[in-house]
């Protein structure tokens, strides 16, 4: 019996999140507002909605001073838009830099990230979602391109890849293009701007924290808004730091912005060696020891320092799942129905609030995607198995 005071941990991960809620099909592209509940009634008493609570709210929200909050228990009572992983425990929907020395094999770890997303194919032992990706080499040309592509992966092309060597710049059209291309393929996993620089334009060279910021700002946006992962390539300065991090060129403000950063660096320019290191609001941190195949130009991981955090077994994601399956694809009913056909000892409101901190994760792990709405007076929830809608 799992018992009332066993909570799951509120992990801000996107991770845990995992995939779609049941009123969104679309894995790639998610919208910015939350999935509210339709009804704002007691889940124990199942009162009817108060239409006239939400006219009152309606004007409040329509004053230009009004500050916007949310309660914790308003917090709970949300369905928000999950954003599943690009890659397992490396990669998660958002801007992220990544950063290292001028012709230090920058480019192809990019070309290999690419690949992979676009192909499907697991990178390094870590699971890759398979989705569409572009990859804008503006330091590049497509005479280029096709000779270190083929270099890297022979002629095993990836449908999935689109490569572009120019675009507009940051706040002259750049993101208006993103748009188009997300647009045209919904199932946009990845984009890879190399690097920064070109879509900055001709500007002075001396950044400020605020024009760092507010450039990886409007990336982010677009990120925000669409739920893709936009990897930026940028260059570290020579001067040395206790943290690596500090090493990207210019001010804070590009990695305070971002995501996360990428750092590639190499003790020596002529070792095969290099060290991948990893810091984002997503994942853990992480150091990755990669060797670079002479021949094929690939990055090989020799060893991770950290190994992969993973959530521990969640009980009622579990019991959910032994009702719900490819046995018995659909359930409908109340939160007390649901708490009598699970058998687990909880009040409705606290399976509700649990379910719906964890529906991500629900659909993520165990295909079951979930709903909760009004409906005849009371709320309903609603599973239903769908493995075919799960992104791979």
């Amino acid at each position: 019996m799992l018992q009332e005071k066993e909570m799951t941990t509120l992990n801000p991960s996107v991770a845990a999140d995992g995939e779609q809620s049941l009123t969104n099909h679309n894995n790639s592209i998610t919208d910015d507002a939350p999935i509210v509940n339709e009804d704002s009634v007691n889940l124990e008493n199942d009162e009817q909605y108060d239409f006239e609570a939400e006219q009152r709210e309606m004007w409040k929200h329509m004053d230009p001073n009004y500050l916007k909050t949310v309660s914790m228990p308003e917090l709970y009572d949300t369905v928000y838009p999950s954003r599943p992983p690009v890659i397992d425990g490396l990669l998660y929907p958002g801007t992220y830099i990544l950063a290292g020395a001028p012709k230090l094999g920058k480019s192809f770890l990019m070309a290999q990230l690419a690949y992979h997303v676009s192909a499907g194919l697991p990178l390094w032992g870590y699971n890759v979602h398979m989705g569409s990706v572009l990859y804008l080499a503006l330091e590049d040309d497509y005479g280029r391109l096709q000779k270190r592509l083929y270099q890297m992966f022979g002629v095993e092309t990836s449908a999935n890849l689109y490569l572009g060597t120019e675009a507009h710049i940051l706040g002259m059209g750049l993101t208006d293009q993103l748009d188009g291309f997300v647009k045209e393929h919904s199932d946009t996993k990845l984009i890879i701007v190399d690097t920064l620089q070109k879509i900055r334009g001709d500007v002075n060279d001396k950044y400020s924290y605020s024009t760092d910021y507010q450039d990886i700002v409007r990336l982010k946006a677009f990120t925000d808004r669409t739920g893709v992962c936009l990897m930026v390539v940028h260059h570290t300065r020579k001067q040395q730091s206790d943290d690596k991090f500090d090493m990207i060129s210019g001010t804070n403000g590009l990695l305070g912005a971002a995501d996360g950063g990428f750092l590639l660096s190499k003790e020596k320019r002529t070792s095969n060696m290099a060290l991948l290191e990893i810091a984002g609001r997503d994942q853990q941190d992480q150091k990755l020891h990669l060797v670079r195949d002479q021949e094929r130009l690939l990055w090989t991981l020799e060893k991770a320092e950290t190994e992969l955090w993973t959530e521990p077994h969640d009980p009622l994601l579990e019991a959910v799942a032994g009702l719900v399956n490819e046995g018995s694809m659909t359930w409908q009913g109340t939160a007390t129905s649901l708490v009598d056909a699970l058998g687990v000892d909880m009040k409705p409101n606290t399976l509700t609030m649990r379910l719906n901190v964890t529906a991500g994760r629900l659909f993520n792990e165990h295909c079951i995607q979930y709903q909760n709405k009004h409906g005849h007076g009371a709320r309903q929830i609603i599973l239903r198995y769908a493995p075919e809608h799960k992104t791979t």
